[in-house]
């Protein structure tokens, strides 16, 4: 009896506590199966991305975001995102306020927090997502194919994350006429943001 009590505590306890927190590294900052562990070099990790048929992507966060915490928690661990994050696509990360050298796609050396100015980026997350080729005098900033700066609901994200595995950036059609129209279909299907 009383192991039976203590175990229904124990469930409602769970319950109640809502989503899982995401687990975060020494630095901070969260830690997920499909973030890519390199040495930082832009053009070695789209020859990477490339040689594996992936699309690089660089996102960029910050210790104590809530933002980031949203999505680690809620959105990228939905099982139709983390699919399309760890088979489709590989990801690197940038601190914003990090140390570690980065190189950029023209060749210069910088720390973390550096490149994050150099890109101009003010919010996390960010995400910058590339094409399969970069010329070689162009910054992350130049190269990027697209930027999706902040956090976004379930479905906006998953329509973006296909937006950009299809090429939708090279189309008539802007990612916010793509989104409302598959966003029309999932919502019939019982989708909600």
């Amino acid at each position: 009896m009383f192991a039976r009590l203590t175990g229904l505590i124990f469930a409602a306890t769970l319950a109640l506590a809502g989503p899982a927190r995401a687990e975060l590294g020494d630095d901070g900052l969260h830690i997920a199966p499909w973030l890519n562990q390199t040495f930082m070099d832009l053009r070695e990790d789209l020859g990477d991305a490339n040689a594996q048929g992936k699309r690089l992507a660089v996102i960029i966060e910050q210790r104590g975001c809530i933002y980031c915490s949203r999505m680690h928690e809620e959105v990228w661990v939905e099982p139709d995102i983390l699919r399309l994050l760890e088979e489709e696509f590989f990801f690197i990360r940038i601190n914003m306020h990090g140390s570690t050298e980065v190189t950029d796609f023209d060749g210069e050396t910088m720390e973390e927090r550096e490149i994050a100015r150099r890109w101009r980026n003010l919010f996390t997350p960010t995400i910058l997502f590339f094409p399969e080729d970069v010329p070689e005098d162009v910054t992350g900033i130049e190269a990027a194919a697209v930027v999706m700066p902040g956090a976004f609901g379930r479905w906006t994200t998953f329509n973006m994350l296909n937006w950009v595995l299809e090429k939708g950036y090279e189309g008539e059609e802007d990612f916010q006429r793509y989104h409302a129209r598959m966003f029309a279909d999932q919502a019939a299907a019982g989708a909600m943001e």
